[in-house]
């Protein structure tokens, strides 16, 4: 199959290996102009203008690396070549909270990076796949249509390029990313639009990255700390380097002077798990800042008829989330894998029947993700608003309170800390973790009490600190 990939980001590199490595014949175009260069040099020397999160925290779970090393083994290579940080979440956790080493715990190993490095190390990976071909400075302007065997349904079958030039392909996969034009160049060619879903995440970002020669901070508390109305992200990058992050809602005008360097630094110093990961000289003289960040879902056969033939979307193209639980890489990975086998299994199918073998995967296999990760992100959202409020966070929602009972008890029972990392690393859904019999029954006597925020400053306290 002649496969022509949107989109050179991480989810684009990595769903066109899979294909070229499947045997299809694919040829990836990116708009932005600039190659890749030594990893080594990503971090400064990189410029990738359609992607605005290019310097911010970035973070691969555990179940992008468990997936790489068995479906692209040489990606993780050379991330690791790189000098991505490879780390084991339990083995930095106190023997006497997780009850010593046991089988299974190499499954919290994870491999990850800064986004440059990371992405810059996959492209010269991409590169050197046969049967694939990256092209750069190659922007999409339109979507090129053919006879169609679904009345008043588009068939894709290429690309026009900003140039005139036409790439013509049996199947156009979109991974432009978070912004992705797919719906109004399918609506161009005729087609109904998808529906969506879209909402603001409410929360907002104030990053800064820091690097050591001693190697990284001593870990005291999970990578993800919350301290009422805020939430502390420290990640471990590569090289020596780490990020920390403020987390705060978009609307808490109080905390807006975290966006000066030393008001940041304040807030942090006040933040006892985070407080150390700041002892170390910054990258660079700003804090990184971001908000509007979009939930979204596109459905792209509503009603189960596809607005278009000839074409899909994979990774953010087709849904995206807060960024906070650091899980957009690891489900784009699994997303690519799924469109790999999808294909496979294809045979002989019709461009209508293999779009809706697509949607249907797809909505079963990928959407259950998004929406546990919309429904956590909502209940935080509304748990910081109680906090500046000075009200208690109440909610009938049993999963959201088994989910804090489970986080809350996870440094008190080895059990409950791995079964709670099983869903932060995404290793099972949190819907399987709390239904399973050997933790249930743990969790049942919760109540509404949720999770006990980490011992640290109050609102108030926090507040002067930034003053």
């Amino acid at each position: 199959m002649r496969i022509v990939m949107v989109g050179a980001g991480m989810v684009g590199l990595c769903a066109g290996m899979l294909l070229a490595d499947d045997g299809h014949d694919v040829t990836l175009v990116e708009r932005d102009p600039a190659p890749p260069p030594d990893p080594g040099e990503a971090w400064p020397a990189w410029e990738r203008r359609g992607v605005n999160q290019f310097r911010l925290p970035n973070f691969l779970l555990s179940r992008f690396r468990l997936t790489a090393e068995t479906e692209l083994p040489r990606l993780v290579e050379a991330l690791t070549a790189a000098g991505a940080c490879r780390y084991n979440l339990i083995e930095n956790i106190p023997r006497v909270l997780k009850g010593g080493a046991r089988p299974g715990d190499d499954r919290f190993d994870l491999v990850t990076g800064r986004r440059p490095v990371v992405e810059a190390a996959t492209a010269r990976v991409a590169e050197a796949t046969p049967r694939l071909t990256v092209r750069r400075g190659a922007a999409v302007r339109n979507l090129l249509a053919g006879a169609s065997d679904l009345p008043g349904t588009p068939h894709v079958t290429g690309v026009e390029l900003g140039s005139g030039e036409r790439l013509t392909a049996d199947l156009v996969v979109d991974a432009t990313g978070r912004r992705s034009p797919l719906p109004r160049w399918i609506v161009e060619a005729g087609g109904r639009p998808p529906h969506e879903e879209l909402e603001d995440s409410g929360f907002k970002y104030f990053a800064r990255h820091f690097r050591s020669g001693e190697g990284l901070p001593v870990v005291v508390g999970p990578l993800v700390q919350e301290y009422g109305s805020v939430t502390a992200l420290t990640l471990p990058a590569d090289g020596g380097t780490w990020s920390v992050s403020v987390v705060t809602s978009s609307r808490d005008t109080a905390l807006r002077g975290l966006a000066e360097p030393d008001r940041w630094r304040a807030a942090v110093k006040a933040l006892p798990g985070a407080a150390h990961w700041t002892d170390a000289p910054p990258i660079d003289d700003r804090v990184t800042v971001i908000t509007r960040i979009e939930d979204r879902i596109r459905d792209y056969a509503p009603g189960g008829v596809p607005v278009a033939t000839g074409v899909v979307a994979v990774g953010d193209s087709w849904s995206c989330t807060n960024p906070s639980l650091g899980r957009g890489a690891s489900v784009g990975l699994l997303h690519a894998v799924l469109l790999r086998d999808v294909l496979r299994d294809a045979g002989d199918d019709d461009p209508g029947a293999l779009a809706s073998r697509w949607w249907e995967a797809t909505r079963r296999e990928m959407e259950p993700w998004y929406r546990a990760t919309l429904a956590y992100d909502r209940h935080r959202l509304a748990q910081v608003h109680a906090e500046i409020e000075g009200t208690p966070y109440v909610t009938e929602d049993e999963t959201w309170n088994l989910t804090r009972a489970l986080q809350a008890r996870s440094l008190r029972d080895g059990d409950l800390l791995r079964a709670n990392l099983d869903v932060a690393m995404l290793l099972r859904p949190s819907a399987e973790v709390l239904a399973d019999p050997a933790i249930r029954p743990r969790l049942d006597d919760a109540g509404r009490a949720g999770r006990s925020p980490a011992a640290g400053p109050s609102r108030d306290e926090l507040i002067s600190a930034i003053r």
